[in-house]
C-alpha cells in the first residue's frame, strides 16, 4: 500500500532537487514560474498546479529506480505476453475452489483506506450547530427503523464497494486481443495485491516483495515471481474463507501503517502558505496590507479560529508580481476548461457491429403468447404455473395452467362485456388499463395481465400508491393520464388499503386522472357463456403492454411493447437461457416489470415453467428464503439481483443443510452494476461449498427500452469462459478503456455480461451528439437492433425517434446498417470473445468539467468508508446538479440514529477525501439526513430524482452538510487585475474618441431672491414670520389615534423658543454645544430655535428607548460626548430615565453634563437675540451613525442651512399656502431639515407623523395624507415597508374609511442608499387601488457631506429606470441592457438634482473625471454642502478631502465634496423645466460597503437580493467579508430543521449569479441582523458580532 500515491507521480517528481532545478532548460523554468504565478493568483487549483508541474518536470527527474522510461514501456509489453504462461500453469494446479485474491471485495475498502491515510494531516473546521438543532434532529432520527428501507438499487448495502484490482483478463486462444486488455502482471511497478491478506483470520501475512528487489529482477522474472507469489498466497488463504462482512474494521490497519516519505511530502501544498497566513493569532498576513481587527473583538474567538482553519485549507490569491496591462472584456467569460492535451484518447479500430446467434426455428412454437397459454391451459391444466409464498415463506397458493387459463378468460369476458357507462361498453380493444397489484400477490397480477391480453386490452402495470403524496406517484399519474387510462384493476385487499375520500371511494391521487377501480377477485367476475371465446390472433405489431420507467429527471415514461416483440423476446430468452418445458424457476424480482416480468410471467408461460415467486416482504424478514426455495423445489434457474446475493451472505451462517447443486443458471439481473461483481464473487466463495458451481452465475444486462441486451450463457452451451477487466478509472472518465497498470487506487473491476441476445445486432455509439460508432477501446452507449426491443415511448414521438430509431453512423458518415437501433441507456464496450461489458448507466452519468463519472461508482467508494459504523442500511444517493455551467456532484446519505456529531463530520471529511483520491473529482456537497427520511422507490431503494428535487427546493432537511465549492468549482472567471493608472491626457482623448461625455450635471440656477431670501439666518426668518403672520399655522403633530397631539403657529413657536433662550443665556456661553434629547414633536423644534436665539449650537439626539436601554443609551452617551455638549435639554420623563437605576447599568450616569428639563420654563423674554457675526458660523451639528457603524457629525453653517432651505423650497414649490406631510425621524439628515427648518423658511404647514406611532397604527400616515389632501409627502423606507407589509391586505377596509390618495403628486422616500425599486414598486401597486398615481413615488438622495443632493420635486420629468448589466458594474462599467436580460439589474433615478447643486462622477483612485459609461464616486459642489466633520479626536485631516477636494485633471478649480457613494450619470431623452435634456443621477451603493472580491467590486445588496430569493424561509440576509472570505448571514423564518437546507441553496445562487464562492454561511433567528432607524442594515455591527461569537447562530457552515 505504501507505494500508492493519488497523483500517480512518485513524490520525487514533485520536488526537484536543487541539482535538477539548475539543469532545467530556460523555457521549462519560465513555465514553472508562470505556474507559480497562476497558483498565487488563484487561477489554478493546488491540485492542477501539482499535476502540471509534475508533467513539466517528469522528463528531467532521475528515472525511477534507474529504469529508462522507454524500457519500462517495452518491458511492460513483453511482460504482458509472457506473463500468461506461468499464470496458466498455476491456474491448472490450483485447487478448484480457490478464488483469486485480487477479487476480494474489501479491496476497495483498502484502496479507500490508503487514500485516506494520506490526508491525516489536514484538519477542516467543523460546522457549529446550536444545541436545540442537535436535540431535535436526534429525536427525529429515533423513528422506528422502517423495514422497507433497503434499497432496490442499493446494491452493495454494506459491501465495501467495488474491487480495486483484479486478475488480468483470462483470455483464451486470442493472441491478437486488443492491446488495452493486456494480461499484465506488472513488471515495473510493484503489485501490492497481496498486501491485504493479513486481514483474514487464518491467512498468513505475506510481505510484498521489496521495491528495489523488483527493480533488480528483469521484467520477465518479476512477472513469474509475482505469479508464483500470487498462486501461493491463494493456497494459503483458502483455508479460511474471508469474512466479507466485517472487513472494514480490520482493514483499517493499513491506514495506520507508516506511509513512507512519498505521502507526507504530497501534503497537497496546503502548508506552503503557513508563513503568510496566521491571522488567528492576530498576526497580519503579508498580502494586501495588514488586517486590522476592530477594537474589542477577541481575535482568538471560536469563530476566528474556525475561519482560520478554513483559510488554511484554501489557497490565497496574492497580488501578482507582474503589472500586466489587463483590459477585461465586458463579458466575464467563465473559465472554459481546456481539455488536457495528455488525456487518454481512443486508439483502436472502429468497431464493427456484433451479431448474436441466429434465432433458431422451433416447430411447435405458438403464434402468440395468449395462444401458448391456451395450449397449456387446455392440454396440461394440472401443470403448476406459479407458486405464491406468504411473509413467512409458506406456499399459500399454486396457480395451475388450467386455472390461469379459465380465470383469465373470465376476467377478459367481464372487462369487455360487464362494464358499461350509459349502455356503452366502458372498454374497447386496444384501451389501456392500469394494473395496481401489491408485490406479494403475483397470482392476481398474472391473471389480470393475461386477462387483459385475452381481451385485447393493454395492461399498464404500476406500483401501489401508498399515500397521496408518494415520491414519484404524481409522475405515474401523468403517465396514466397521457395513456388515457380510465380503469384500474386491483385486488380486494389492496383496494381496502388505499387511502379513501369522505365518500368511501378511493381518493384521487395528486396528479392522477379520475379512475374507476375494479376488483378482480372471484366474486366480481362472471363466467363467460359457452359460445364466447377470446380472439387469439397471431402476434402483431399492436401494443401488448406498457412498462413504466422513471428517467433521471424524475419524469415517468411508458415504454410500449408490441405483441411480436414480446413473443420474439420470449423466444430469444428461451434460446439464450436454454429453457425447457416444465422447468422450475425461482424469481426474487418485481414481477411487474423488467427481468421479473420477462422471466417470471412471460417466458415462463411460453415454456410451461413453474415459477416460485419470492415476495420482497419475505426477503426482508428472511434473506435466505430464495436459497431455501431453490433447495426445496430443486429449482434449475433463479433470477435475482446482486442485493439478494449480498443479503443472503449476511444471513447464511445458521443454514447448513441447503444445497444449490440443482441450479444450472443463477441469473443476476443487475450484473451491469459496478458492485455486482463483488456480490457474485463473495456469494460463490461462500456457497461453492453448498454445491454452487462457479459457471452457473450468469450476469445479464438489460434496460426497459431494449429489454434483455446480453446475458452470460449457461455452461452447457459451450461458450467461452467469463472475463474480467481491471480498468483505469481515469481512462473511463474520458470514455477510454485502459487496462490499469500503475494506479492501484483508482480502478474499476468489471465482469462481462455475456454475449449478445440471439437475433440481435449490437453496436456502441458516442453518448453525445451524432451517434458515431465508437472505436474498440472507447466506452459508449450500447445500441441494439432486434425484433425484441420496446417500440416507443407512449405519446412522445420526439423522444421515441431519438431512442428507438437511432441510426448509428461510421466515421465516413455512412449509416452502419439499414435497420434502426434502440439506445439501451447502458454505457459499455465489447471485449474479446465478443463479450459485452457494462461500466455504467446513462441515468447515473455525471459529466463534470468534461470528465464522466458514474453515480454508482461514487456510491461504492462512499460505502467503503466505514459503512457499518455510519451509514444507515447503506442508503446513499449520488446525483449531480448544474451550478455555474457545469455539473456538480452531490452525495446524500442517511446516517444511523446513534451517530454523533463528531463521527458524522469525520466520516464526511473522509468520504470527500476518498472520492477525491479514487475518482479525482471534487464533491460539491455532502449532506447527511436522519435515518429513514430519504424518499423511497417502490422496492425500498432511494428515489434519486425526488431526492434531487428536494435538495434543490431546500426540502431535504439534512442534519449535517459539508459544501466544498472551493475544490470543485474551477471555472470561475479569472480574477480581475486593475489597469495601471491612465494619464489625464489619454483620459480626455479617450473620452473624446469614444464619444463619451464627461459625466457631470447640475440643477437649475438659484433664482432671484424672494421676500424672505434676504435673511441669511434661519432664526431671523422665524422672528420675521412671528411679526408678519403671527397666527399662520406652521406645525401639526399627529398621535397614533390620528388626532392632533399639538400644533404651533409662527408666534407660538417664537415664544417657546424665546423661553428656552432665556433659560440658556444665563447658564451657557455663546458657541456652546447643546444636546436636544426629545421625542419627535414641537418641543424639539422650539428648543432648536431657542438654542439659535441664545447663540448655542444645537445637536439633535434620538432619545433612548425605555424598553431597550442597554443598546440605545450608549449611543446617546456617545453623541453627547463626541459632540462636546455642555448641556442636555430634554423632557422630565426622559430626564428621569437618563438618571435611573436601569440607565446606570448601561452607562456611567454620573458623567452626564448638566441636564435641563424644558417642560415648565418660566415665561420670560431673553434680553436680546444673539446675532452671528458671519453666515459661515456654525449653526448646528448633524450626527448620525453610518451603515458601516461609524458615528460622524457634520458641521452645518448658517449659510449652508439657508441655502439648503432655499433649494428645497424651489424644487418642491413650497409656499405658505401649501401643506406637506412628513413621516420621518427628525434627528439627522434631510429628515431633520424637513421637520425643523423648511416650514420656518418657506412658511408652509407641515403635518408631522412620528414613524414610531405607525407601529401601533400602520394606516396613520396614509390616512393623514388623505384627510389633509396633501400633495407632497415624505417618508422613509421603513415606513413604506410597514405600510406594504401591514396594510397590503387591508386596502379594501381603507377604501371604506374613505382613504383616498389621488391628491398625492409626489411621495418622496428619504434615503442615503440605492433606491429600493422592488419596495417602491410594490407600494405603488398595493395603493393604486386607493388612487395613488404610479408616477407619484420617487426617491431622494443625500449623504453626510450634503443632506439633499436630489429630490424629485414637483415640476421635473418623471423618474426614469434603467437596466444595467450587473457583471459590467463589478468592473466599474455601466452597460445598459434590455429589461429581463440575464444579469440585469434595475436602477431607479434618485430624484432630480437640486437647484444650485453640481454633480460629477470621479474615479475613486485617480480622482479624475469619468465618462458617462463608467461607475465612479459621486462628487457634489453646492452652497449647502456641510463644512466638515466634527469629530472628537480631531481626525479631520483624515476626511478633509471628503469636503474639499479637487479633480486631478480637467476642471481643477472647483471644490467638490466626496459623497462616498458610487453612481453614474445618464443623459435621458426627457427635457427638464429649462428645456434642456435631462441628466439623471443613479446611485448604485456606498463605497464603504462594497466588497472587493477576486479583483471585482460587489455591492452587498445585490448578493443579498439573490440570497433572499433562493428559499421561501429566508426572511433577511446580510453579507460581509472577512479575510477574503465571503460570509453570508441569513435569518431563518421557519423551523430550525430547515436551517441546513439553506446552506447549499445560498452557495448555489451566489455562484450562479455572482461568480463568487461563499466561505461561511451563518443561519440565525429573525431579527438578528441589526437595522438602523433609516431601515438600513448595519453589516459592520453584524460582522463584529459574528467575530465575537455573539450571534447565537442556529448553524454555521464553513464551505471548504
Amino acid at each position: 500500500m505504501a507505494e500508492r500515491t493519488s497523483t500517480g507521480l512518485l513524490t520525487m517528481m514533485l520536488e526537484p532537487t536543487p541539482a535538477v532545478a539548475m539543469t532545467l532548460p530556460a523555457e521549462v523554468r519560465e513555465k514553472l514560474a508562470e505556474l507559480e504565478l497562476e497558483l498565487s493568483e488563484g487561477d489554478i487549483t493546488q491540485k492542477g498546479y501539482e499535476k502540471k508541474r509534475g508533467k513539466l518536470l517528469a522528463p528531467y527527474i532521475p528515472q525511477i529506480q534507474g529504469v529508462d522510461p522507454s524500457l519500462q514501456i517495452d518491458n511492460r509489453i513483453q511482460a504482458s505476453s509472457q506473463a500468461v504462461l506461468p499464470g496458466s500453469k498455476h491456474n491448472k494446479s490450483r485447487a478448484a475452489n480457490t478464488r483469486d485474491e485480487r477479487f476480494r471485495s474489501d479491496l476497495h475498502t483498502e484502496a479507500v483506506q490508503a487514500a485516506l491515510a494520506k490526508y491525516k494531516e489536514r484538519k477542516m473546521p467543523m460546522p457549529s450547530k446550536r444545541r436545540s438543532v442537535l436535540v431535535q434532529s436526534s429525536v427525529e432520527a429515533c423513528t422506528p427503523p422502517d423495514t422497507s428501507s433497503a434499497s432496490e438499487d442499493e446494491g452493495s448495502l454494506r459491501r465495501q464497494g467495488r474491487l480495486a484490482t483484479s486478475t488480468p483478463y483470462q483470455g483464451h486462444g486470442h493472441p491478437a486481443v486488443e492491446h488495452w486488455f493486456n494480461r499484465v502482471i506488472q513488471g515495473s511497478s510493484t503489485s501490492s495485491s497481496a498486501s491485504s491478506t493479513s486481514s483474514h483470520p487464518g491467512g498468513r501475512s505475506v510481505t510484498t516483495t521489496n521495491t528495489t528487489a523488483h527493480a533488480a529482477l528483469n521484467a520477465n522474472a518479476a512477472a513469474t515471481a509475482l505469479a508464483d507469489l500470487m498462486a501461493h498466497t491463494q493456497l494459503d488463504n483458502h483455508s479460511a474463507p474471508p469474512d466479507v462482512t466485517g472487513l472494514s474494521e480490520r482493514s483499517s490497519l493499513h491506514a495506520e501503517r507508516p506511509q513512507v516519505a512519498s505521502v507526507r511530502s504530497v501534503s497537497r501544498g496546503y502548508n506552503h502558505h503557513t508563513s503568510v497566513m496566521e491571522t488567528a493569532d492576530g498576526c497580519e498576513w503579508r498580502g494586501e496590507g495588514s488586517l486590522s481587527l476592530m477594537d474589542g473583538v477577541p481575535v482568538n474567538s471560536r469563530v476566528s479560529s474556525k475561519i482560520q482553519q478554513l483559510l488554511n485549507t484554501l489557497k490565497r490569491p496574492k497580488r501578482p508580481p507582474l503589472r500586466e496591462f489587463f483590459v477585461d472584456d465586458f463579458e466575464e467569460l467563465l473559465d472554459v476548461q481546456e481539455p488536457d492535451p495528455n488525456q487518454p484518447k481512443p486508439e483502436g479500430q472502429q468497431m464493427s457491429p456484433l451479431e448474436g446467434d441466429h434465432l433458431g426455428m422451433v416447430n411447435k412454437w405458438p403464434p402468440s403468447l395468449p395462444a401458448a397459454l391456451q395450449r397449456w391451459g387446455t392440454t396440461q391444466p394440472k401443470s403448476p404455473c406459479l407458486t405464491a409464498l406468504d411473509n413467512v415463506g409458506k406456499p399459500v397458493y399454486t396457480l395451475t395452467y388450467g386455472k390461469l387459463w379459465t380465470r383469465s378468460q373470465k376476467l377478459a369476458y367481464t372487462l369487455l362485456n360487464k362494464l358499461s357507462t350509459r349502455n356503452e361498453p366502458l372498454l374497447m380493444p386496444g384501451d389501456r388499463v392500469a394494473l395496481v397489484f401489491p408485490n406479494n400477490d403475483p397470482v392476481m397480477f398474472m391473471v389480470a395481465f393475461y386477462g387483459c391480453l385475452l381481451a385485447e386490452l393493454v395492461p399498464v402495470p404500476i406500483e401501489v400508491p401508498l399515500t397521496r403524496k408518494d415520491a414519484g406517484s404524481q409522475q405515474i399519474g401523468f403517465l396514466l393520464g397521457s395513456c388515457g387510462v380510465t380503469l384500474a384493476l386491483t385486488t380486494d385487499a389492496c383496494q381496502k388499503g388505499l387511502p379513501k375520500a369522505q365518500t368511501g371511494e378511493v381518493a384521487t391521487f395528486k396528479g392522477w386522472p379520475r379512475l374507476l377501480w375494479f376488483v378482480t377477485d372471484g366474486k366480481h367476475v362472471v363466467k363467460p357463456p359457452k359460445d364466447w371465446h377470446p380472439q387469439l390472433r397471431e402476434a402483431s405489431n399492436d401494443i401488448a403492454y406498457i412498462e413504466y420507467k422513471t428517467s433521471k429527471e424524475g419524469s415517468t415514461m411508458g415504454i410500449t411493447v408490441s405483441h411480436s416483440a414480446m413473443l420474439a423476446h420470449c423466444h430469444a430468452l428461451t434460446q439464450a437461457c436454454g429453457y425447457t418445458e416444465a422447468e422450475t424457476i425461482t424469481n426474487v424480482l418485481d414481477f411487474k416489470r423488467e427481468a421479473g416480468l420477462w422471466h417470471g410471467v412471460l417466458t415462463s408461460v411460453m415454456n410451461r415453467m413453474h415459477v416460485i415467486s419470492i415476495p420482497y416482504s419475505l426477503m426482508k424478514v428472511n434473506p435466505l428464503s430464495w436459497i431455501q426455495k431453490v433447495h426445496t423445489y430443486k429449482a434449475r434457474v433463479a433470477v435475482v439481483k446482486s442485493r439478494d446475493m449480498h443479503w443472503s451472505l449476511l444471513a447464511q451462517r445458521d443454514q447448513r443443510d441447503i444445497s444449490l447443486s440443482s441450479l444450472r443458471m443463477l441469473i443476476v439481473a443487475d450484473g451491469a452494476n459496478p458492485w455486482s461483481i463483488s456480490s457474485c464473487d463473495a456469494f460463490l466463495n461462500v456457497f461453492q461449498a453448498r454445491g454452487l458451481r462457479p459457471e452457473v452465475i450468469c450476469p445479464c444486462a438489460s434496460s426497459s427500452e431494449a429489454m434483455t441486451v446480453a446475458i452470460r450463457r449457461p455452461p452447457e452451451m459451450g461458450v467461452p469462459p467469463p472475463g474480467k477487466a481491471v480498468l483505469s478509472m481515469g481512462g473511463l472518465s474520458h470514455s477510454v478503456i485502459r487496462v490499469d497498470t500503475e494506479e492501484k487506487l483508482s480502478v474499476l473491476t468489471v465482469q462481462d455480461v455475456g454475449q449478445v441476445m440471439p437475433g440481435a445486432l449490437v453496436c456502441v455509439v458516442r453518448v453525445e451528439g451524432t451517434p458515431y460508432v465508437c472505436q474498440t477501446d472507447e466506452v459508449g452507449e450500447i445500441c441494439v437492433s432486434s425484433g425484441s426491443t420496446g417500440v416507443a415511448y407512449y405519446g412522445l414521438p420526439g423522444m421515441t425517434k431519438n431512442v428507438f430509431e437511432t441510426i448509428p453512423i461510421i466515421s465516413s458518415g455512412v449509416p452502419i446498417s439499414d435497420r434502426p437501433f434502440t439506445r439501451t441507456s447502458l454505457l459499455g464496450f465489447v471485449g474479446p470473445d465478443s463479450l459485452v461489458f457494462v461500466v455504467g448507466k446513462m441515468d447515473g452519468l455525471m459529466v463534470v468539467s468534461g470528465r464522466r463519472h458514474n453515480a454508482d461508482d461514487v456510491v461504492a467508494t462512499a460505502l467503503a468508508v466505514e459503512p457499518m459504523k455510519f451509514v444507515y442500511r447503506g442508503r446513499i444517493a449520488v446525483f449531480s446538479v448544474s451550478v455555474l455551467h457545469d455539473e456538480r456532484i452531490v452525495v446524500v446519505a442517511e446516517q444511523r440514529p446513534d451517530a454523533s456529531e463528531e463521527d458524522s463530520f469525520q466520516w464526511m471529511s473522509r468520504v470527500l477525501q476518498a472520492i477525491d483520491s479514487i475518482h479525482q473529482v471534487g464533491v460539491y456537497c455532502l449532506a447527511l439526513v436522519p435515518a429513514n427520511t430519504l424518499p423511497k422507490a417502490p422496492l425500498g431503494g432511494i428515489h434519486i430524482s425526488e431526492t434531487k428535487q428536494r435538495f434543490l427546493e431546500g426540502a431535504l432537511h439534512p442534519c449535517n452538510v459539508l459544501m466544498c465549492p472551493h475544490t470543485c468549482v474551477t471555472n470561475l472567471p479569472k480574477p480581475r487585475q486593475k489597469q495601471p493608472e491612465v494619464g489625464p491626457a489619454s483620459m480626455i482623448v479617450g473620452n473624446l474618441v469614444a464619444g463619451k461625455r464627461i459625466a457631470q450635471a447640475c440643477g437649475r440656477d438659484v433664482a432671484q431672491l424672494e421676500d424672505n431670501d434676504q435673511f441669511l439666518y434661519i432664526q431671523d426668518v422665524l422672528q420675521w414670520r412671528a411679526q408678519a403672520t403671527p397666527d399662520h399655522p406652521l406645525f401639526l403633530v399627529l398621535n397614533a389615534k390620528g388626532t392632533v397631539a399639538s400644533t404651533a403657529s409662527c408666534l407660538q413657536l417664537h415664544k417657546r423658543a424665546e423661553r428656552v433662550a432665556a433659560a440658556l443665556m444665563g447658564r451657557l456661553n455663546t458657541g456652546d454645544h447643546v444636546a436636544l434629547v426629545y421625542p419627535p414633536g414641537i418641543d424639539l423644534i422650539a428648543t432648536f430655535y431657542g438654542c439659535l436665539y441664545a447663540g448655542c449650537v444645537p445637536v439633535t439626539v434620538r432619545p433612548p428607548h425605555p424598553q431597550n436601554l442597554a443598546t440605545t443609551l450608549p449611543t446617546v452617551k456617545m453623541i453627547v460626548e463626541v459632540s462636546k455638549s455642555v448641556c442636555i435639554l430634554t423632557t422630565q420623563a426622559i430626564m428621569k430615565l437618563l438618571k435611573s437605576k436601569e440607565a446606570a447599568a448601561a452607562v456611567d450616569i454620573k458623567s452626564w453634563p448638566m441636564v435641563l428639563d424644558t417642560d415648565d420654563l418660566p415665561r420670560k423674554k431673553s434680553p436680546q437675540m444673539y446675532k452671528p457675526p458671519t453666515p459661515e458660523m456654525l449653526a448646528y451639528l448633524d450626527f448620525s451613525v453610518s451603515t458601516t457603524g461609524i458615528l460622524a457629525g457634520v458641521k452645518m453653517s448658517h449659510a449652508a442651512t439657508s441655502a439648503l432651505c432655499r433649494s428645497i423650497k424651489l424644487q418642491c414649490e413650497l409656499y405658505p399656502s401649501r401643506q406637506i406631510a412628513i413621516c420621518l425621524d427628525p434627528y439627522c439628515g434631510l429628515g431633520f431639515a424637513l421637520w425643523c427648518l423648511c416650514s420656518v423658511y418657506s412658511g408652509h404647514q407641515s403635518i408631522l407623523v412620528p414613524p414610531l406611532e405607525l407601529e401601533s397604527n400602520a394606516s396613520l400616515w396614509l390616512a393623514a395624507v388623505s384627510q389633509y389632501k396633501v400633495r407632497v409627502t415624505f417618508c422613509s423606507y421603513s415606513v413604506m415597508e410597514m405600510c406594504t407589509k401591514g396594510l397590503g391586505s387591508q386596502t379594501e377596509a381603507l377604501r371604506l374609511r374613505n382613504v383616498n390618495l389621488s391628491c398625492v403628486r409626489t411621495c418622496m422616500v428619504v434615503a442615503e442608499e440605492r433606491p429600493r425599486i422592488a419596495l417602491t414598486q410594490s407600494f405603488s401597486k398595493i395603493f393604486k387601488d386607493l388612487g395613488l398615481s404610479p408616477r407619484a413615488v420617487s426617491t431622494t438622495f443625500g449623504c453626510r457631506v450634503n443632506v439633499a443632493i436630489c429630490l424629485q420635486g414637483t415640476a421635473g420629468p418623471d423618474p426614469t429606470t434603467v437596466y444595467v448589466d450587473m457583471r459590467a458594474l463589478r468592473h466599474d462599467r455601466v452597460r445598459l441592457v434590455e429589461r429581463g436580460s440575464p444579469h440585469s439589474l434595475p436602477l431607479m433615478e434618485s430624484g432630480k438634482i437640486l437647484p444650485g447643486v453640481k454633480v460629477i462622477i470621479a474615479n475613486t483612485e485617480t480622482k479624475g473625471p469619468l465618462g458617462d459609461s463608467h461607475l465612479g464616486e459621486v462628487w457634489v459642489s453646492s452652497p449647502h454642502n456641510a463644512t466638515g466633520y466634527y469629530t472628537v479626536y480631531g481626525e479631520e485631516a483624515l476626511h478633509a478631502d471628503h469636503f474639499n477636494t479637487k479633480l486631478s485633471f480637467g476642471d481643477t478649480q472647483t471644490v467638490w465634496a466626496r459623497t462616498g457613494y458610487l453612481g453614474f450619470l445618464r443623459r435621458t431623452e426627457l427635457t427638464d423645466a429649462s428645456g434642456e435634456r435631462h441628466d439623471a443621477l443613479y446611485v448604485v451603493g456606498s463605497l464603504d460597503e462594497t466588497l472587493e472580491l477576486r479583483g471585482m467590486r460587489y455591492h452587498p445588496i445585490d448578493i443579498e437580493t439573490s440570497v433572499i430569493r433562493s428559499h421561501k424561509s429566508i426572511a433577511e440576509c446580510a453579507v460581509f467579508t472577512w479575510t477574503n472570505l465571503l460570509v453570508v448571514v441569513v435569518e431563518l423564518e421557519g423551523s430550525e430543521q430547515e436551517a441546513l437546507d439553506l446552506v447549499a441553496l445560498v452557495t448555489n445562487v451566489v455562484l450562479e449569479e455572482h461568480y463568487l464562492i461563499v466561505g461561511v454561511v451563518v443561519v440565525v433567528d429573525p431579527g438578528v441582523i441589526p437595522i438602523n432607524s433609516r431601515g438600513e442594515k448595519q453589516r459592520m455591527h453584524l460582522r463584529d458580532g459574528f467575530l465575537a461569537d455573539q450571534l447565537d447562530p442556529i448553524y454555521v457552515a464553513y464551505n471548504m
